[in-house]
């Protein structure tokens, strides 16, 4: 297989590209964290989301050893991989991140592989908010009640 800096020169994400960088959860988690950003996000606060759907707390309660294995693996690991496939833009000075153009290729992808999230928890319930899924699913809940 090609490192991935070869394949973002050409701006196509391979098939194997793809697999390899949905094929970790927390890659998967980093980039449900940045959909529909406009703007550069701190890392720190990345590691903070990442590490409460995890754990399924709110950020403020994950233990600080679980904040800083997030943090440390997305520096050292997981971001260099998203930007080596140009996914995401890394400000290496402020430690930020923000989508990059060949997130739209991995996009369709990553939709796919929300489906098999776990279900009933904080993860979820952000992913249907972003979605607008909890949203219907708040209407039909309300409309059961209602008819019962």
């Amino acid at each position: 297989m090609a490192p991935l800096t070869e394949e973002a020169e050409s701006e196509d994400l391979t098939a194997d590209t793809i697999l390899e960088l949905l094929a970790n959860r927390r890659r998967r988690y980093l980039l449900y964290a940045l959909r529909g950003r406009t703007e550069h996000v701190e890392l720190s606060r990345l590691a903070e989301t990442v590490a409460g759907w995890e754990h399924d707390v709110p950020p403020d309660e994950v233990p600080k050893n679980d904040y800083k294995s997030v943090y440390v693996s997305s520096v050292q690991c997981h971001v260099p991989k998203l930007a080596d496939a140009n996914v995401v833009d890394h400000d290496t000075d402020d430690h930020s991140v923000i989508l990059a153009e060949n997130y739209e290729q991995l996009e369709p992808y990553l939709e796919v592989v929300i489906r098999d999230e776990p279900e009933n928890s904080t993860l979820q319930r952000a992913l249907e908010s972003h979605t607008g899924d909890g949203f219907f699913r708040s209407i039909r809940e309300n409309v059961s009640r209602l008819t019962h």
